[in-house]
């Protein structure tokens, strides 16, 4: 895996024993002894013993539960560690709570050059409509003002930082009086972030790296791109990452420059190169009209320029990746795949493991070319938790029945279609436990899938996803990444809402995971380690 030049592993050798190791090596593992940044072995309490004079430390794990480290697939770092540290409207209930927020982050914060605000969401609210820039204007005293949407594919700015653009009044995706979207918003984006002081990004990355950690994250993708962030940005967060414990960080950036992509240290051009937008901002492309609006969303990149591409991609060596939410955003990649596997040959392109990121409105066609091209489908469960069922935002915007097929989960794993789980943070939080709850109680029953499956796509999946089938599990030999966790009884949870009556057989062979009922207490992450490396602990962890 290519990542940020990462920190030295830990040289110690420590043996942890007396919890329970989640383990296919060991489906019964309590101990657990790792060497060098890598796992050396797993097993039994009893011969826990003959490690026990070698090593340099020994942990009581006092029953505690230890896991692969997650990796979260589809992270923008500094932008999560804005909404950490700074104006974050995800919680308001309504416009005019809204409003209260940024009077008071902007009395609280005179000495920024640009205010940064992230999280509202016009759908949830009783007035239903987004803030008025006018209103934004008064509140704020006329100072630069950014505030994307919940989905981060819209903005409403002050008139202040429209000043900072010239042109941007005459860009795709202004339309006065309403949230930017398209080119308009992608200028006053970059206007924005380049007023952030080099101080300010970097303690934003920083709280984001040490709150992924904090809940038992080991790795995250960040998802960069000329649209998203900066070139600065960037590698400023993969040099953090190299130079300070924490995270992992690899990057992916967004670029049809395939040669800038490599020259800033991406594993591939890609993440959120837009095919597409997002069904919230009516921007994700479909094949049919929006139900509560006249048009069909904004199609980005066409099948040609996908096939360009992934061609492209696949000679230099590099994965290919597009974010693709809506029907026709999905058959474009599906169709460019295809292109592109005529010419290069299908075991090439299917060889370089290029990705799709949500791809939420699928088809089985559309199911059997991400199999067909060898893709990977890096996917965000916590979409549906916020926005799916029957009168959620996905059915306002499509219909019930449409939006009843979204994110099908349990028809990718039939298929065979690799899965890894990320959060888009900010969009939806860093909740990892959060995300497999979500997975495995999909508010559409059809689409649910084990809490064990789930967990695999949010562990294991992430690291597959980048090209390494050796690690995030505990078995020897694996990066020593892993979380220890204080949880109830381990039980193994099926897709239907049951407790299988053999979860707590010992003859089931089944490593067991916490119950992920919803209502239940999610684990409670007590040490994280990363290459051996503890980046994260509790007092007592």
């Amino acid at each position: 895996m290519t990542e940020s030049t990462a920190p030295q592993s830990e040289h110690r050798t420590v043996l942890l024993r007396g919890g329970e190791v989640h383990s296919p090596a060991d489906p019964f593992a309590t101990a657990m002894v790792v060497e060098k940044g890598h796992v050396a072995w797993v097993g039994s309490e009893g011969a826990a013993d003959a490690f026990a004079a070698g090593v340099d430390e020994v942990i009581d794990l006092e029953g505690a539960l230890v896991t692969p480290a997650f990796t979260d697939a589809h992270v923008h770092t500094t932008a999560t560690g804005l909404a950490l540290t700074g104006l974050d409207l995800s919680g308001a209930a309504s416009l005019a709570e809204a409003d209260a927020l940024v009077r008071e982050y902007a009395a609280a914060r005179p000495g920024d050059r640009v205010l940064i605000g992230h999280g509202w969401d016009a759908s949830r609210w009783p007035e239903r409509r987004p803030p008025r820039r006018a209103d934004l204007d008064e509140a704020t005293g006329g100072r630069p003002l950014y505030l994307t949407r919940i989905d981060v594919h819209s903005a409403v700015v002050t008139t202040a930082l429209l000043d900072l653009v010239p042109g941007v009044r005459s860009m795709s995706g202004f339309r006065d009086g309403e949230p930017l979207t398209g080119d308009a918003h992608h200028a006053v984006r970059a206007a924005a972030y380049a007023g952030l002081a080099p101080l300010q990004r970097t303690e934003a990355q920083r709280a984001a790296l040490r709150h992924a950690a904090s809940l038992g994250v080991g790795t995250v993708h960040e998802c960069g791109g000329p649209d998203i962030s900066s070139e600065d940005d960037f590698t400023g967060l993969l040099k953090l990452a190299a130079d300070e414990p924490g995270p992992r960080v690899v990057g992916y950036w967004a670029d049809l420059d395939v040669e800038r992509a490599r020259a800033l240290g991406a594993l591939g051009a890609a993440g959120d190169l837009f095919v597409d937008g997002s069904l919230g901002s009516h921007t994700a492309c479909l094949h049919e009209p929006y139900a509560d609006a006249a048009h069909n969303g904004t199609a980005r990149l066409d099948t040609a320029a996908v096939a360009e591409h992934v061609i492209a991609c696949t000679e230099a060596g590099l994965q290919a990746g597009f974010h693709a939410i809506g029907d026709a955003a999905v058959t474009s990649v599906a169709e460019g795949m295809k292109a592109a596997a005529e010419k290069l040959g299908l075991s090439r392109v299917r060889a370089a493991r290029h990705r799709v990121e949500h791809a939420e409105m699928l088809t089985p066609e559309t199911i059997a070319a991400f199999v067909e091209f060898g893709l990977t489908a890096s996917v965000q469960p916590a979409f549906d938790a916020a926005w799916g069922g029957e009168a959620g935002m996905y059915a306002e915007r499509l219909g019930a029945a449409r939006a009843r097929t979204l994110n099908p989960y349990a028809a990718l794993l039939r298929a065979g279609v690799p899965l890894a789980f990320g959060s888009d943070s900010p969009v939806t939080p860093l909740d990892p436990w959060g995300t497999v709850r979500a997975a495995a109680f999909h508010r559409t029953p059809e689409h649910r899938v084990s809490a064990r499956a789930a967990f695999t796509a949010h562990t294991r999946g992430g690291w597959r996803a980048v090209g390494r089938d050796d690690a995030g599990v505990l078995v020897p030999g694996a990066p020593a990444d892993y979380a220890v966790w204080r949880t109830d009884e381990l039980v193994v949870q099926a897709p239907d809402d049951r407790v299988a009556r053999w979860s707590t057989d010992p003859r089931s062979g089944t490593p067991g995971l916490p119950d992920l009922t919803p209502g239940t207490e999610l684990p409670e992450c007590l040490r994280t380690v990363v290459r051996g490396r503890t980046v994260f602990a509790t007092p007592n962890g």
